[in-house]
């Protein structure tokens, strides 16, 4: 089976702009918000299937 997706290691890694969570097909990602009150993504990894689409629509991906 497929890894879960990796998102991002560090906050420095992720605008917030919510890309990833319009486009997941099984509503598995969340956007959570931290102590200082942006929000970020979590995965739900029962819901994930793995497709990848997060990682795909990533801005911060696809400049890699």
């Amino acid at each position: 089976m497929k890894e879960i997706p990796v998102l991002y290691k560090r906050k420095e890694e992720c605008c917030g702009c919510t890309a990833c969570y319009a486009i997941c097909p099984k509503e598995s990602i969340s956007m959570v918000e931290d102590e200082e009150g942006f929000e970020y993504p979590q995965i739900d990894e029962e819901k994930c299937i793995r497709c990848y689409r997060c990682l795909k629509v990533c801005p911060f991906k696809s400049e890699n």
